[in-house]
C-alpha cells in the first residue's frame, strides 16, 4: 500500500488529513481549516504539497487553502460551487476519477450539510473523507440541504467495501454517542463502541478513523430503516 493518512488536529475539533503516496511522493491536504499546522506537519515530514483537496465550502474546512496554494504552488480541487470560485483550480463531478501518484480513488456528491458537499475515495487501501456528511457515530447538520438529500448520500456511502476507513472532518463521537444510545439502546455493537469511545477520549486519544463496517453496526443515521430503532422510537412517540 502506498497511500498513507494521517491526522492534523486543527481548531478545537475539526481534522485536516494528509494523504502521501510514498511511491511518488506526492502528498494532498483534505480541508486546511488553517495553514500554521499544516506547514508545521509538511515542514516536520519533508513534504511538499501538490494538492488541497475541499469537501465544502465552510470557513473552518477552507481558511487556509489559499495560503498553502500560494506557499507551496498546490492546485485546489472542489465541487461547484460560488462560494468557492475564487479558491478552486479544478472542479470535480461526482463519481469522477482522481488520484494522488499512484493512488487512485474518485470523488462522491454527498448533498446534505451542504447542497454542494463532496466526500473523496481512495481504493487501496479504501478510505473516505467524508468532511460534515458523515461522523462517527452521527452526521452533519442540515444547513443547505434537505433529510432526503442526505439519506440518499448516506446510501452511497453504505455502498462502498465495508473495511473502508472513515476519516471525518470533526472529533464528534463522544458526543454523537448519547443520542446514538438514545434511540438504539439495545445494540450491543454500539454499546462497546461507546466503551471504546470513551477510553480513548479519556486518554486524549482520537476515536477516527472509524470503518464503514463499525458504522453500518453503530451510527444511527445509516441503520435508520432498523426494526429495533423504529420500534424504540415508536414506543417513545406512545409515552407522549
Amino acid at each position: 500500500m502506498s497511500l498513507t493518512i494521517n491526522a492534523i488536529p486543527i481548531f478545537s475539533d475539526n481534522y485536516a488529513w494528509a494523504l502521501h503516496d510514498t511511491t511518488t511522493n506526492k502528498t494532498a491536504i483534505i480541508d486546511p481549516g488553517e495553514d500554521h499546522p499544516i506547514r508545521t506537519y509538511l515542514d516536520m515530514h519533508g513534504h511538499k504539497l501538490d494538492f488541497i483537496l475541499l469537501t465544502h465550502h465552510h470557513a473552518d474546512h477552507i481558511n487556509g487553502a489559499d495560503t498553502l496554494r500560494q506557499h507551496y504552488g498546490a492546485r485546489i480541487l472542489g465541487p461547484r460551487d460560488q462560494r468557492l470560485q475564487s479558491l478552486v483550480d479544478c472542479i470535480v463531478q461526482d463519481r469522477e476519477p482522481i488520484s494522488l501518484g499512484e493512488s487512485k480513488g474518485y470523488a462522491l456528491a454527498t448533498p446534505g450539510h451542504t447542497l454542494s458537499h463532496m466526500c473523496y475515495y481512495f481504493s487501496s487501501p479504501p478510505a473516505l473523507f467524508c468532511g460534515d456528511t458523515l461522523f462517527s457515530l452521527g452526521c452533519g447538520r442540515l444547513f443547505e440541504g434537505t433529510a432526503e438529500q442526505l439519506y440518499e448520500s448516506f446510501r452511497k456511502i453504505s455502498t462502498l467495501p465495508p473495511q473502508t476507513k472513515i476519516y471525518c472532518g470533526h472529533e464528534y463521537t463522544l458526543a454523537n454517542a448519547d443520542f446514538a444510545f438514545h434511540v438504539d439502546p439495545t445494540n450491543h455493537a454500539l454499546k462497546e463502541r461507546i466503551t471504546q469511545v470513551r477510553s480513548l477520549r479519556s486518554k486524549g486519544q482520537p476515536t477516527l478513523p472509524s470503518t464503514l463496517e463499525q458504522e453500518l453496526a453503530t451510527n444511527p443515521f445509516l441503520r435508520a430503516p432498523n426494526a429495533q430503532i423504529l420500534k424504540h422510537l415508536r414506543q417513545e412517540k406512545d409515552t407522549f
